[in-house]
C-alpha cells in the first residue's frame, strides 16, 4: 500500500513539475514576443491588431531580405506587393485596416533591412557618400519609378485623388530625402509625420481618405528613395 501511494505521489510531482516547465515556457515566450515589438511605435488600435501586423509584415520582409541578399540586391520595400498592399493576415475583425497597414508596412522595412543590411539605406555608421550615390543613381537610373504615375499602383478612386496624392507624396518625399541626404543619415518613412498621416493636399471631395493615404505613402517612399540618392 505504501509502495503504491508512493508511486502516485511521484505521479503528481511529476505532473506539477511538468506543468511548471509548460507555464514558465508559454510566459518566457510571451515576452519574448512583447520585448520583440516594445521598440515599435503605438498608433493604437487592439494588441491583437498590433501584435499580428508587425508579426506578419516582419516575416515578410526578413523573407524577401534573405532572398535579395542571395541574389546581391537590395531593393525599395515599395517594389513589393506584399509591402503595399500591407493586409496579409488581415482580418476585418482585428479592427482599422490603415493602421494594420501602418504597423505591416514598419514592420516589412525592418524585417527586410535585419536580413538585407547592405543596401543602400543601411551604410555602416550611416556613412553613404557622394560616390556611393552616385554609384546607385547611375544603377537604379531607368529602374527607378520618379514622377512616371503610370508605374504606381492602381488602387481605386478617382484620378483627381490618385493624382494629387502621389504628387503630394512625393514631393513630401523627395524634400526629406534630400534633407537627410545631406545630414548623411537615412530614417524609417514611419518616422516623418508628413508619412504617417498621409493628408497633405487632401480634400474631403476627392473620395476615400484612406485611400488618399495609400497612394500618398507610395508617392512618399519613392520620393524620399529619389531625394536621398540625388535625383
Amino acid at each position: 500500500m505504501n509502495t503504491r501511494l508512493a508511486r502516485v505521489s511521484e505521479v503528481a510531482i511529476l505532473s506539477l513539475v511538468l506543468m511548471g516547465i509548460v507555464v514558465a515556457a508559454s510566459v518566457s515566450a510571451a515576452a519574448q514576443r512583447r520585448n520583440r515589438w516594445d521598440g515599435y511605435p503605438n498608433w493604437g488600435g487592439s494588441y491583437q491588431l498590433r501584435e499580428t501586423a508587425l508579426n506578419a509584415g516582419y516575416n515578410e520582409g526578413s523573407k524577401e531580405g534573405r532572398n535579395d541578399r542571395s541574389r546581391n540586391r537590395y531593393r525599395n520595400p515599395s517594389e513589393f506587393n506584399a509591402y503595399r498592399d500591407g493586409m496579409h493576415d488581415y482580418s476585418s475583425r482585428l479592427g482599422d485596416r490603415d493602421v494594420y497597414r501602418r504597423y505591416y508596412q514598419l514592420a516589412f522595412e525592418n524585417g527586410y533591412n535585419t536580413e538585407n543590411p547592405n543596401g543602400y539605406n543601411n551604410r555602416d555608421n550611416n556613412r553613404y557618400g557622394r560616390d556611393d550615390r552616385d554609384r546607385d543613381r547611375d544603377r537604379d537610373r531607368n529602374n527607378r519609378w520618379g514622377r512616371d504615375w503610370n508605374r504606381y499602383g492602381q488602387f481605386g478612386g478617382s484620378y483627381e485623388l490618385r493624382q494629387t496624392a502621389l504628387n503630394a507624396g512625393y514631393n513630401a518625399g523627395q524634400k526629406e530625402g534630400r534633407n537627410d541626404a545631406r545630414r548623411n543619415r537615412h530614417r524609417s518613412y514611419s518616422d516623418f509625420s508628413d508619412y504617417r498621416n498621409a493628408t497633405t493636399d487632401y480634400n474631403s471631395r476627392f473620395g476615400d481618405r484612406s485611400l488618399y493615404q495609400r497612394y500618398f505613402r507610395q508617392g512618399f517612399e519613392n520620393g524620399y528613395e529619389d531625394g536621398y540618392r540625388g535625383f
